[in-house]
């Protein structure tokens, strides 16, 4: 009989920013798994993503990104530190470099690239 093995995970939060992501021309069918309304967004060309930890700082991601430029927040977790962005690919552009920029200098995190598709 073979044993089982028991696997703990645990989330230790640091200061980071862990994903900031662009995706240019997203399908339609995209914005409906995210719950987002694609008759509203489809007709923008682009969708950020965020990941932040402590997962609190997406609220504050959230307030920078759509400050920062005409995108559109089209979710926010303050549990799992997601944030979701809509709008064109300037402006999501626009607010994920603020919202790195604000991150990085301000509350001294570590912030990874932002990469794009």
């Amino acid at each position: 009989m073979q044993e089982k093995q028991r696997i703990i995970q645990e989330l230790v939060p640091g200061k980071q920013i862990t994903l900031a992501h662009i995706i240019a021309n997203p399908d339609e069918i995209l914005y409906k798994k995210l719950g987002l309304d694609p008759a509203v967004e489809y007709s923008k060309s682009a969708i950020g993503i965020l990941t932040v930890s402590p997962a609190e700082t997406a609220i504050i991601a959230g307030d920078i990104a759509i400050k920062s430029s005409g995108a559109q927040l089209g979710f926010v977790d303050r549990f799992s530190g997601t944030v979701i962005l809509t709008g064109t690919y300037s402006e999501v552009d626009a607010s994920l470099h603020a919202v790195v920029q604000y991150a990085e200098e301000t509350l001294g995190f570590t912030v990874c690239k932002i990469t794009k598709t």
